[in-house]
């Protein structure tokens, strides 16, 4: 236990520039206290002591705003950053050096008994807001985003979006933890692709317009009490773009 307290006291220097002096992270760093907490816990449980192990994690929520439930498995190094409002469930296990924000929620989604909250793999980024439910895998540095809501499981060395959670592969591509504003947006990457298929479309329709442009077609007109047959050219209608400026500004980031 000292040695995986040791790690969690040193990766908060690595990872968070705000960190100064030994002093300032032992008492204004709730995730370190509430890891501190966790594992005295978790030990007294581990040993079958009733009771007690539970009401130290509440006395840790009450004080840190974090709830790590006594029975959750977290390996060393990871760091918990503000975490405000972070709740991890009673059979989630998180590995190495794992970096988890404020209003994470590793939870499950019933009532069922047995292995119901997620596996945290060893490097992985859960960003603020997040939600993991259910007994899910998720692999070696994975990135989940903030607000992403991840119901499967997830293979390592993944970055996931959206509600609900999508993969988007980064193969080959190495990206700081902390680099936040390094995820796609994978929702204007298919609106992208719908603008482009119906403007290619619309292209082509132009092109079959402009075909028949002098193509004379028999309509009828009134003439008096009588119809006549004439022939008109009639004009093919001009393509419309649906690039309007909220679409592109949409394409742009504006607003997010």
């Amino acid at each position: 236990m000292f040695f995986k307290l040791r790690a969690d006291f040193r990766i908060i220097f690595e990872r968070d520039p705000a960190a100064r002096n030994w002093l300032e992270v032992l008492f204004c760093y709730p995730g370190l206290q509430a890891l501190m907490f966790h594992r005295v816990a978790h030990g007294l449980r581990a040993i079958g002591i009733p009771f007690i192990p539970r009401f130290i994690s509440h006395i840790a929520r009450f004080l840190t705003g974090i709830e790590i439930h006594p029975g959750a498995v977290i390996g060393e190094g990871v760091f918990i950053d503000h975490g405000m409002g972070v709740v991890i469930g009673e059979t989630a296990i998180i590995g190495d050096y794992a970096l988890i924000y404020q209003g994470v929620t590793l939870g499950g989604t019933g009532k069922e008994s047995g292995k119901r909250h997620p596996t945290i793999g060893e490097n992985v980024v859960v960003g603020a807001g997040a939600k993991v439910l259910g007994n899910i895998q998720i692999g070696n540095n994975v990135r989940i985003g903030a607000g992403s809501v991840v119901l499967r499981d997830v293979p390592s060395d993944c970055t996931v979006v959206g509600i609900p959670g999508r993969i988007v592969y980064r193969s080959g591509v190495k990206v700081s933890p902390l680099e936040h504003n390094n995820l796609p947006d994978s929702e204007a990457q298919v609106i992208r692709s719908l603008v482009n298929r119906i403007e290619a479309l619309e292209e082509q329709l132009q092109e079959l317009q402009e075909t028949r442009e002098n193509v004379k077609t028999p309509v009828l007109v009134s003439v008096g009490n009588f119809f006549t047959e004439e022939e008109k050219i009639i004009k093919p209608a001009p393509a419309c773009n649906i690039r309007d400026k909220a679409i592109q500004e949409f394409f742009d980031g504006a607003g997010i």
